[in-house]
């Protein structure tokens, strides 16, 4: 798809995915928070589009403390009550209990690995998976690193992290870059040639 003279990956072409396709998505993340805070994004997106969640990422900045895994994992019953009433984000009891449980495991990986980073990372060998897409339909739902990061997580107590999010975890924070060889990101995160 090419918009304003650049050729980008064949989604999102609202001015908020266009933004985020490119300044966010596949740029490989090294902090904790910023994990935390894809982790229950992705959670809450579950049956939704990303758009819809996209559009509330400042309501659950605020709703979800900055995605400070610690303060979340502090959340009481009533916090949880208060944030089911609030419109800034999606109110799924199942998804708000979950982020809860998440901050809690995040906390527990932390003391564990070091950090939430070095456990997610573990599951692509420390580097950036790079694929050569040329159509957006070659790129899979899942991948086998999806499906270890799934299984070791839900072991771990973690909730809405099927392999299909888990995927989606590792494309958006650049675990796996899955823009498509002809996207200028492609170029840009690879230092260049197909």
């Amino acid at each position: 798809m090419t918009i304003d003279g650049v050729k980008r990956c064949d989604w999102g072409q609202s001015p908020e995915m266009i933004a985020y396709h490119d300044t966010e998505w596949g740029v490989p993340v090294h902090d904790d928070r910023t994990h935390f805070e894809f982790l229950v994004l992705e959670g809450a997106q579950a049956g939704l589009s990303w758009i819809t969640i996209l559009k509330r990422r400042d309501g659950y900045r605020k709703a979800f403390a900055g995605f400070d895994p610690a303060k979340v994992a502090r959340f009481t019953p009533a916090r949880v009550e208060k944030l089911l009433a609030d419109p800034g984000i999606i109110r799924n009891r199942a998804k708000v209990e979950s982020a809860v449980r998440n901050a809690r495991a995040v906390l527990a990986v932390q003391k564990e690995f070091g950090s939430f980073d070095a456990y997610l990372w573990g599951f692509v060998g420390g580097r950036p998976i790079v694929n050569k897409w040329r159509r957006v339909a070659q790129v899979p739902p899942t991948s086998p690193e999806s499906e270890a990061m799934s299984a070791d997580m839900r072991r771990r107590g973690f909730g809405f992290v099927g392999p299909t999010v888990c995927y989606a975890h590792l494309q958006a924070t650049g675990l796996v870059n899955d823009h498509l060889v002809s996207c200028f990101r492609y170029a840009e995160l690879t230092g260049g040639g197909t």
